[in-house]
């Protein structure tokens, strides 16, 4: 394996060379896997059996990497991630659990690298060009020995020692809508504003990332309305489910936070991919009970989590 000063290219630098304050380059990628079992695909030495993962040969820098590439404006890396996995290696993907961020010094500037592991879902028929001329199928250790860079090699490692990822959920929480004073109305009735729909809008393609078989939503109409823009891209009807409201009069918060996290370790169960939109007073207390642990997990309207499960238990929970 080279040592990545040794391996410097055209464009990479080091720290001592680069001036305090540069702004960072940011850029995001993935460890694609898939199974070992499809035709002609082989395994060697692979530490977690039956996976193979996706390496990509670059001519420019004459090395071995994951592949990964910078962000466009206002991108979001998560959607970068998946659309720079595609655009070097012709591979479809499925992001499933955020995997360690690298850091390095590249063009006299800071960069900063996010990396989520990926399942393999389609692939297009890789034809080779000048940024990737070649791409390679491996076992875990077999790529760890390829690779050309120490912190990829650290973050095969850390893609190593997760379990297998059986299902995965885009959950998110309810656009804006308004304040509940200004609404005549029932409160489940109050619809999305301007900006929630905005918000709705620019969370579709992120829900899309996941490719769910199905979208479920708390009978809120604002929670309806914030999964419409994703049912209306990937074609899929939206099913109303009351174990993702908030508490009715008299409920108990924890009796809906319970509710919620059986629904979702259920959905989880399932297999497959979901995408999910609940409320506030729900999300926290149901992953609290999905994680075991009393974090942060408020979230924004128009946030949301990528969470991965292995069978019913939850692996990780993402803030998108």
């Amino acid at each position: 394996m080279l040592d990545e000063r040794d391996a410097a290219g055209p464009g990479r630098t080091w720290a001592a060379d680069v001036p305090d304050g540069a702004p960072s380059i940011r850029a995001a990628g993935g460890v694609v896997w898939r199974p070992a079992d499809e035709p002609d695909q082989a395994a060697p030495g692979a530490r977690r059996a039956g996976m193979l993962v996706c390496l990509v040969h670059r001519p420019r820098y004459g090395d071995w990497s994951l592949p990964k590439g910078k962000l466009e404006p206002g991108e979001h890396p998560l959607l970068a991630a998946v659309r720079e996995v595609a655009e070097e290696s012709d591979v479809r993907a499925v992001p499933q659990v955020r995997l360690p961020t690298v850091r390095y010094r590249s063009e006299g500037r800071p960069k900063v690298v996010d990396y989520w592991s990926m399942r393999a879902v389609a692939d297009g028929g890789f034809q080779p060009d000048t940024e990737v001329d070649e791409v390679r199928w491996l076992g875990v250790d077999e790529a760890i020995r390829l690779v050309s860079y120490p912190h990829d090699a650290e973050v095969l490692a850390a893609f190593a020692a997760l379990p297998a990822v059986t299902g995965t959920i885009a959950l998110v929480r309810h656009a804006h809508a308004g304040k509940r004073a200004t609404w005549s109305g029932p409160d489940t009735g109050r619809p999305l504003d301007a900006r929630g729909w905005a918000q709705a809008h620019a969370l579709a393609p992120l829900v899309a990332l996941v490719r769910p078989a199905r979208l479920l939503s708390a009978s809120a109409r604002r929670c309806v309305q914030t999964l419409d823009p994703a049912a209306a891209l990937l074609d899929l009807p939206i099913e109303v489910d009351g174990d993702l409201d908030e508490p009715r009069p008299g409920q108990q918060p924890d009796e809906c936070a319970l509710a919620a996290a059986a629904r979702l370790s259920a959905l989880a169960t399932s297999g497959g991919q979901v995408g999910v939109c609940s409320q506030g007073k729900v999300i926290p207390g149901a992953l609290e009970r999905l994680t075991g642990r009393t974090d942060d997990f408020t979230t924004p309207k128009g946030g949301g989590w990528l969470l991965a499960f292995a069978g019913d238990r939850m692996l990780a929970a993402d803030r998108l």
